[in-house]
């Protein structure tokens, strides 16, 4: 429980969400195919942007973009090897 608000604090800090990104994609410790499928994820989101709230209701439509982001990083989160996740604060012992 305590590792889920940490890392939900992190996914609401955006400043520290870039580090994370960079490293992520930069790591070799983080395999291709881990990489690859963070990459269709986020692509597939740009080119598919479904919404279960219309973006004309101004803050709720912004809700759901804001959740899926959220869950896109999240997944890269839980994919990243323990010494990245040690790096970030988003994982201790």
């Amino acid at each position: 429980m305590l590792r889920f608000v940490r890392r939900l604090k992190f996914l609401f800090n955006f400043k520290k969400s870039l580090p994370f990104l960079k490293d992520f994609f930069l790591s070799k410790e983080v395999n291709m195919a881990t990489k690859g499928l963070s990459v269709l994820l986020i692509i597939g989101y740009i080119v598919f942007p479904f919404d279960i709230i219309p973006d004309f209701l101004m803050v709720f439509g912004v809700f759901d973009d804001v959740a899926v982001a959220g869950f896109i990083l999240q997944r890269m989160v839980k994919m990243a090897p323990e010494s990245l996740k040690e790096k970030h604060g988003l994982y201790k012992t």
